[in-house]
Order: C-alpha cells, then sequence, then structure tokens
C-alpha cells in the first residue's frame, strides 16, 4: 500500500478532485499529518467517516523502525531499517541557528567514489519520497524539537534518485506541511550534468552543492569515476549556465585526504578552477573507516590550504567536525550492522 508520505500538495489535490471531494481537503489532511503529526487516520476529527475510510483504504501512516542511535557533543547518528529490511542512516546536527539533518536518499550509492565507504557497498534501490520523510518524522520524534535545515547529503546520491528527491523536497517546503524554507534545503550532487541542468528550472531557491574533491580531472577521475563521464571541464561551464539561471551561490565541497588531493599545488589549481564562480569552498576534513585504507589531512595542511584558497581571493570555510567520537563517515553504520550480520 502507498504511502501517504509520499504524496506531495498537489498530488493530494489531485487525489481528492479524482473522489469527489473538494480539494480543499487536501490543506485539511496535510495539517494533521505534518503539523499534528497523527499515528491514525482515525484521529482526524474535521473530515467526514467515509472520506477516512477512503484514506485508510487507500494509504499507509508508514513509518521508520529505528534501529540505532549513536550520540556525540552536539551530533545524533540514526540507523533505521525500511519495511523491506534494508537499513540506511541520517544525521542530527545542532547548530547555533537551529537543528539541521542529513538524510540518506538511497540504500547504498552506485557513484563509486573511492573514498566514501556509501559507495564501497553498491546501491540496492533508490529510496521512495515517504522514507526521506519519513527519516526526518522519526528523528525529530526521538528529539522532540523541531529540524529546521535539512541537507541531502547522506548515503546514496541525490540526483540518481531524481523524481523521488524533487517530491521530498516540495513536501517539506509547502507551506502547509513543514514549511522548511528552500534556503533551508541543500542538495549535494557529484556532478550529473542533466539533472543540474533540469533542477536550474525548478521553482525553488534550494542550495546546490557539488562535490568536487579534486582540481583537476586526472585526478578527479582516479577518485572519482563519474568524472569519466561529466568531466571537469564539461561540468564547470554548465554550473556557470546554472548560476545565471538561478542566481543562486553554489559550494563546493572538498574533502581533503592526506597526500592525494590536499598539495599546495591542487590548492592553487583548485582556485584557478572556480576562480570568478559565485561560489565558496566547503574544506572538509576526511572522516576515517576500517574498511577503506584513506587517511585524514594532518591539520597543518588543512590550514595551509585554506590559507592558500584565503591568499588567491576564494571564499572558503573549513567545515565543523560532528561525531568524531561515534560511526561519523557516510554509510559507516550502516556498514556495521549489515557486515555483521
Amino acid at each position: 500500500m502507498q504511502s501517504i508520505y509520499g504524496l506531495t500538495y498537489k498530488d493530494l489535490e489531485d487525489y481528492f478532485v479524482t473522489k469527489g471531494y473538494k480539494k480543499y481537503r487536501a490543506t485539511q489532511v496535510y495539517e494533521w499529518l505534518y503539523r499534528k503529526k497523527i499515528k491514525s487516520f482515525d484521529e482526524i476529527t474535521n473530515l467526514k467517516k467515509e472520506v477516512i475510510e477512503e484514506l485508510k483504504k487507500d494509504f499507509e501512516l508508514s513509518t521508520l523502525k529505528l534501529i540505532k542511535v549513536e550520540k556525540d557533543v552536539d551530533v545524533q547518528k540514526y540507523l533505521f531499517e525500511l519495511n523491506d529490511k534494508e537499513h540506511i542512516e541520517a544525521v542530527l546536527m545542532r547548530h547555533d541557528y537551529g537543528n539541521s539533518i542529513c538524510i540518506s536518499t538511497q540504500v547504498g550509492c552506485n557513484m563509486g567514489c573511492r573514498f566514501c565507504e556509501s559507495g564501497r557497498r553498491k546501491k540496492v534501490r533508490n529510496l521512495l519520497a515517504s522514507e526521506m520523510v519519513g527519516e526526518l518524522f522519526t528523528v525529530e520524534e526521538d528529539l522532540g524539537e523541531r529540524i529546521s535545515h535539512v541537507v541531502l547529503m547522506g548515503i546514496g546520491e541525490p540526483f540518481d534518485n531524481y523524481d523521488e528527491v524533487v517530491s521530498f523536497i516540495e513536501i517539506i517546503n509547502n507551506d502547509m506541511g513543514l514549511a522548511i524554507g528552500s534556503r533551508h534545503i541543500s542538495v549535494s550532487t557529484c556532478g550529473i550534468i542533466p539533472k543540474i541542468k533540469e533542477f536550474a528550472h525548478l521553482p525553488y531557491q534550494v542550495n546546490l552543492a557539488i562535490s568536487l574533491h579534486a582540481p583537476n580531472d586526472k585526478l578527479r577521475s582516479e577518485l572519482m569515476p563519474i568524472n569519466k563521464v561529466y568531466p571537469l571541464k564539461e561540468l564547470m561551464p554548465v554550473l556557470k549556465d546554472y548560476l545565471k539561471k538561478t542566481n543562486r551561490r553554489l559550494t563546493f565541497e572538498y574533502i581533503l585526504l592526506d597526500g592525494v588531493n590536499d598539495t599546495e599545488e591542487c590548492a592553487k589549481e583548485l582556485a584557478q578552477l572556480i576562480r570568478g564562480i559565485n561560489g565558496y569552498v566547503n574544506l572538509i576534513p576526511y572522516n576515517e573507516t576500517e574498511y577503506l585504507n584513506w587517511h585524514r589531512s594532518k591539520s597543518s595542511q588543512i590550514n595551509k590550504f585554506y590559507d592558500i584558497l584565503k591568499k588567491e581571493k576564494i571564499s572558503v570555510t573549513v567545515r565543523r567536525e560532528f561525531g568524531t567520537n561515534i560511526s561519523a563517515a557516510c554509510g559507516q553504520l550502516r556498514s556495521k550492522k549489515e557486515e555483521t550480520l
């Protein structure tokens, strides 16, 4: 049975129209789902019983099974079990501006980035929009607080699950639902060019982050196989077109790997690559995992890389570290669970 949490507001309007009811019923149901967070359709008090019975017949109020929570300072990592017994993760981070959640968009990932735990274990399937909503709901319920910011940067490549991801964004952004502002939603992609072009035409002011991790095609292809399909020489012009269309600042994510992409030459090449683009570099200290033989750059090298970019007039930050005492790497908690079964 279909989960009602996978329906956008427009989907629900269309559903009621086809059933012979007024469209405004969608507003009523959305309020019960996303404001009052009902556990049963029977809790709805402003719909006729016949309408409630129709909803019960056609939809379910799906939930995720919470398997494990690991906690550290200002961060909690969640492991969920889906209805088909597969596992995914989400990470809750506390900031001074509110609570942010990093969610998964797929079970596993087919992008195969060499340094990524999620890519080590291949994609099993895409997540439904309802399952992504379930990640958010389950964490909010456990936390007892509102989540104000959402980042699609967990297990999976969001643009490899484009339609469900767009539906999820519509659902959480809708004023009748969770009303999470577009500028509080960020989507990370390793650079799937056709979907970046498509995303540029959506009516949302959602933040786009590019997983870059290398300043040239040779090194990026070694680290990220997707670069052989969508190389930087083709990706960068598309990003410039995206900026013209959206006027939204880009984020360039750059995980620093010891002795691999953290040299002075790489920093200078990176500055040259993105100079003149409305964006900034987010330097990310690598989260090591027992399953992959990559190491984080030394703090002194991170600082040197940062200083070179600043000297080159590139806007740059070093991501605040979370979860150094827990399974911080993306996909690590899922791997620990499934590889011990």
